[in-house]
């Protein structure tokens, strides 16, 4: 976990083009992680996978992550509370 939340606050403060990078745990099964991240684009999303930050991640994952599955959406509406 260490490593996942150190990964999502560097994208976050080097990569402009990362808008959102949330790291949260399944209720039912802490050992479940998902990340919804929010890049401006494709050229953005791919830039982030050939930076040091993440290839430090990768070496982590590679450890410690059993199954891995990546899915690709578009945003259709976004909305925010501010509490």
């Amino acid at each position: 976990m260490a490593a996942i939340t150190a990964q999502g606050a560097v994208t976050l403060e080097r990569e402009p083009g990362c808008l959102q990078f949330d790291v949260c745990i399944d209720t039912a099964d802490p050992n479940r992680v998902l990340l919804y991240e929010v890049y401006e684009d494709q050229a953005a999303f791919d830039a982030h996978g050939k930076t040091p930050h993440f290839a430090t991640w990768k070496t982590v994952a590679d450890e410690c992550v059993e199954h891995l599955e990546l899915t690709v959406a578009s945003i259709v509406s976004s909305g925010t509370t501010q509490g």
